[in-house]
């Protein structure tokens, strides 16, 4: 699997995690207030009861709501017909889980009582869920470079690398006072030189300063991550680089986020 497969793969990761434990936080708020009469019910028995159906019913509102995004851009809508499509599955849910957890009825009468209970329910929780991602910072984009940089724009900056490296493709350059770790395809080397001629003799390379001490090729990016006023950019090979807010209009401008 290469870096941008395993940076999709852990976003995915991250979005199920968050939605998981946002759910079961959700759970056991319902087991702690005991609504429609389950406060009745033992201590363990009650929270189990919740856990199940907030996490359960919570998740096929999730995949509902994934998977008609595709369709339906518009957010509240989409909440509300999430909402309706799922009562009925939900509600076969909650009526199984009240059969065999507490040995309730299970009938067409004790369904359609559900339906009325299940549907407020489950809206509140898209809405929760919705407004919660809203509020949650950061995110990874990621895009296709297509333009190559040309040869001749990093030609005079190869020529201080060794031969081993001097072919190889060009990755990112960092700062150390008047020394830079060149990092490119073919391994690391420091080079005695200062950060502010590197980046003279990379003028018309394309790439990017985004903080102080460093700068990135363009075509080497994968993907960009900004939070709370700082940010930072996953790179070929799994390098990742710090961004900083004087140097993020230039990536912004670059459509990275």
């Amino acid at each position: 699997m290469d870096g941008k497969a395993m940076g999709q793969a852990g976003e995915v990761a991250r979005r199920w995690s968050i939605d998981i434990a946002m759910l079961v936080a959700i759970g056991l708020l319902m087991g702690f207030l005991g609504p429609f009469a389950s406060e009745r019910l033992p201590f363990v028995g009650r929270y189990a009861y919740w856990m199940i159906c907030m996490v359960g019913g919570g998740l096929i509102g999730v995949v509902a709501d994934d998977l008609l995004r595709r369709r339906m851009a518009k957010t509240w809508p989409r909440v509300a017909l999430v909402s309706v499509l799922m009562t009925p599955p939900v509600s076969l849910l909650v009526l199984a889980t009240e059969h065999f957890l507490i040995g309730g009825p299970f009938g067409w009468r004790s369904y359609a009582r559900l339906l009325w209970q299940v549907w407020p329910i489950l809206l509140a929780v898209l809405v929760v869920r919705t407004l919660a991602w809203r509020r949650l910072p950061g995110r990874i984009e990621t895009r296709t470079v297509i333009a190559p940089p040309l040869p001749e724009a990093e030609a005079a900056f190869r020529q201080r690398l060794s031969a081993k490296r001097r072919g190889a493709r060009l990755i990112a350059i960092e700062a150390h006072d008047h020394y830079l770790k060149v990092h490119t395809d073919a391994g690391e080397e420091l080079i005695t030189l200062r950060f502010a001629d590197a980046l003279q003799e990379l003028a018309r390379a394309h790439g990017w300063r985004v903080h102080r001490s460093w700068w990135v090729a363009a075509d080497a990016v994968e993907g960009v991550r900004w939070r709370r006023g700082a940010g930072e950019v996953r790179l070929v090979g799994g390098l990742m680089t710090p961004v900083s807010r004087t140097y993020a209009p230039t990536l912004k401008e670059a459509g990275w986020f």
